[in-house]
């Protein structure tokens, strides 16, 4: 049921869409086709799936490793910023250079960018015992707004008409890309390559099990010697990396320059990939490319069918909230109980409680929600 409930989820919110558009005087059959079939109908609406699932796969991939490890890192649209930023920097800095050997630094340097953003929550983390949801997520807001400052001024291109954007990247500069009649770019098999380096650290290491270890039983990895600083520290800085790599791979693709907005909430999005895929590698893969047909049919639905912007979230929210459900009565059923009623000696319905699900070993027994 944990390999069926990501499947179970997309049925459920595709059963309330139909409702939801039906409410909205869509005809149903229409919306559907706009929404999931026409993005994906030619070689470049292919193109555009594969280059909006880049950034949403290389940012689940970290989140994913986070997760296991019981580190909840919400800051990934702060990461990939910081990471565009970084890289970025080193593209204008090289200026109108021929040498594409730059555009390794600039991975390199996006991913240090995010590396070293997240590194902040890890230290608070570690050192003051602080909260990183929270820490996360407010590093976010500060990282948009250090881009708008750069964009704005001391990084605004003399040239581009006072509009808040930087020089445009040489073309050495640019991700090639990876076919003919499509955007898509080489920033899509590097995620590919990364999703199998990630299921390697997680399966065959000896880090990854620690880490495995340290989400499912805190006490066992404790009682074991595994450090928890370290788990801490290496997942944030995994994580960091694979969104600031996302967020070059933005920039220095079908964007080309550095710009107030670099993502549609690419960063957000990427935790319900995460949990889609079941934290697992290949799942985040395929969750990315569902999470992206997701906003290509809102992009789709707002043209076509005079739909609202909101339509996109509404999906996604839809999709994560019947996810959740299922993980619920995965984890724990129903069960009625019997109580001894201190007035009769006959036995007595009490309320309907939940207790866990034996079947489902990897759960702490003692869990118990009534």
């Amino acid at each position: 049921m944990r390999v069926a409930s990501p499947l179970l989820a997309a049925l459920a919110m595709l059963l309330t869409g139909f409702v939801v558009f039906t409410l909205l005087g869509k005809n149903p059959a229409q919306a559907f086709y706009v929404f999931f079939i026409r993005p994906v109908e030619n070689l470049y609406g292919f193109g555009e799936l594969l280059l909006k699932a880049t950034p949403l796969v290389l940012c689940g991939l970290g989140l994913a490793i986070c997760y296991r490890t019981n580190v909840w890192n919400i800051g990934a649209e702060g990461q990939l910023t910081i990471g565009a930023l970084a890289g970025g920097g080193v593209a204008l800095a090289c200026g109108e250079t021929t040498h594409s050997s730059i555009l390794i630094l600039m991975l390199l340097a996006g991913a240090a960018g995010g590396m070293l953003w997240a590194a902040i929550p890890a230290f608070l983390r570690t050192r003051f015992h602080t909260n990183e949801i929270l820490v996360s997520l407010m590093l976010v807001y500060i990282a948009q707004l250090f881009l708008s400052y750069l964009v704005h001024g001391p990084w605004r291109d003399p040239q581009g008409y006072n509009f808040p954007q930087s020089k445009p990247f040489a073309d050495a500069l640019i991700l090639p890309l990876l076919m003919d009649g499509a955007r898509t770019n080489w920033g899509f098999i590097l995620a590919l390559v990364l999703a199998l380096v990630s299921w390697f650290f997680a399966e065959k290491t000896y880090a990854g099990f620690r880490m495995q270890v340290a989400g499912l039983a805190p006490a066992a990895a404790a009682y074991a010697g595994f450090s928890e600083k370290r788990n801490i520290w290496m997942a944030l800085l995994i994580s960091g990396a694979t969104a600031g790599l996302a967020g070059i791979c933005e920039v220095a693709g079908p964007i080309g320059q550095l710009q107030p907005v670099i993502s549609p909430g690419y960063g957000f999005a990427a935790i319900i990939v995460a949990w889609v895929g079941r934290l697992h590698p290949l799942g985040v893969v395929l969750g990315g490319l569902l999470m992206s047909l997701l906003y290509l049919g809102g992009e789709g639905a707002q043209m076509q069918l005079a739909l609202p912007s909101a339509v996109t979230g509404l999906f996604q929210g839809l999709l994560l909230f019947y996810l959740l459900a299922a993980d619920l009565f995965i984890t724990f059923r129903l069960v009625e109980k019997k109580a001894e009623s201190a007035a009769t000696s006959g036995p007595v319905a009490a309320p309907v409680t939940a207790e866990t699900n034996p079947t489902n070993a990897s759960h702490d027994a003692t869990k118990v929600l009534s």
